[in-house]
């Protein structure tokens, strides 16, 4: 069993190793893990009226 010794009187490399875990609550960045919104707009995602308008172009030559 350890000695308890107060959170003043501890090393520095102490009082940071303490520090540390309080602050680490996630082991995952629940941030980088978010779903996407499904209502959202998303410039990025091929729109089905796009694919239309190309072929139309296709055969319009």
């Amino acid at each position: 069993m350890k000695k308890f010794v107060p959170y003043e009187k501890m090393s520095k490399k102490e009082q940071h190793k303490i520090n540390k875990e309080k602050r680490n609550v996630w082991e995952i960045n629940p941030v980088t893990r978010k779903t996407e919104n499904k209502k959202a707009y998303n410039r990025k995602k091929l729109r089905r009226d796009d694919k239309s308008q190309a072929d139309y172009f296709l055969f319009s030559i």
